[in-house]
């Protein structure tokens, strides 16, 4: 009797099982939002609307994309690891968000913990410029300057503890040269201040500054890549030139609120790496100054918790502190 009453039991509790499975409702059933930390027109929105549509249409339901520009997208980053995890709040974020982890205390997520990774959008260099009429010719000639001259040589950032205020202490570092850092709030005022000869340096996204290399009103010297970068195929790598340890690279990616099914991380996962390594986004990113960059969320973390301590050991050692 009590063998008979437990298969029952077993039973009936498949075929609950396996009607709560049939009544759940098939994700997604409702419209998936793309958080961007940025106003429209940077460059973690110009990709989050890049695949926006072609992400829709993998996912038969409409992708939008919600701009939440304060607080140097803590504020979104925020909103989306308080969402629910059920895969319709993503956030769209750049090598930025390891930077600030690396230096903030006072965020109300943890970089790691707070979030699963998704999927890699692209990669690309930064390029250290200088003014098109600029005495420095070469990255050989700026170092000589900056070694003569200590402190003499301003460069400009987006901000402190940005991703680019990060690379050009790394470069100063591997150079032995002290440069003076003047922050501003957000490359545009910081390019328009190269252009007017208030700074002399200025370490940039290919999508922030390559525009102003192609019309020739800027000279780039170097990227910051390894080696040589097909956004940039002229211009040597500051690795190539001599300066050891000075690699960085900018990165955009997409992060679920953690606790977001496995299942609806897979799905978006391999969607999102064939919208991005087909031909026309290949072409689109390349515009854009970056390349696309196929990850899998497993190796995705691995990257963001490596940079973030490495990035810790580079503030340490330049005294970089949040604003």
């Amino acid at each position: 009797m009590i063998r008979t009453t437990t298969c029952a039991a077993f039973g009936l509790a498949l075929v609950i099982s396996s009607t709560a499975w049939a009544q759940a409702p098939a994700w997604p059933a409702k419209p998936v939002t793309l958080v961007v930390g940025n106003a429209p027109g940077g460059s973690n929105d110009t990709f989050a609307r890049g695949i926006s549509k072609k992400l829709s249409d993998a996912l038969g339901q409409p992708v939008i994309v919600d701009n939440k520009p304060a607080g140097g997208g803590v504020v979104a980053n925020t909103f989306v690891a308080k969402a629910p995890p059920d895969g319709y709040n993503l956030a769209i974020v750049s090598s930025t968000f390891t930077t600030g982890a690396a230096i903030r205390s006072n965020l109300q997520y943890d970089a790691i913990r707070s979030f699963k990774p998704v999927a890699m959008l692209g990669k690309g260099p930064l390029l250290l410029t200088v003014l098109v009429n600029s005495p420095y010719k070469t990255i050989a000639d700026l170092v000589a300057d900056a070694k003569a001259n200590p402190g003499k040589l301003n460069y400009g950032t987006s901000g402190a503890g940005s991703i680019n205020h990060f690379a050009t202490e790394l470069f100063a570092d591997a150079a032995g040269i002290k440069v003076t850092h003047v922050p501003y709030k957000g490359m545009g005022p910081a390019t328009n201040d190269l252009l007017g000869g208030q700074i002399q340096m200025l370490v940039a996204s290919a999508p922030s500054i390559l525009g102003q290399v192609k019309s020739g009103r800027v000279r780039a010297l170097a990227v910051t890549s390894a080696a040589r970068s097909p956004v940039a195929p002229d211009v040597p790598s500051l690795e190539q030139s001599g300066y050891k340890g000075s690699t960085s690279e900018l990165w955009w990616a997409v992060l679920a609120p953690a606790g977001t099914p496995q299942a609806i991380v897979d799905r978006l996962n391999t969607e999102i790496n064939r919208i991005v390594t087909s031909a026309e986004m290949k072409e689109f990113f390349l515009k854009e100054g970056a390349e696309p960059y196929a990850l899998k969320p497993a190796e995705i973390e691995a990257l963001m918790a490596s940079e973030i301590e490495r990035w810790r050991q580079v503030a340490k050692a330049a005294d970089i502190k949040p604003e």
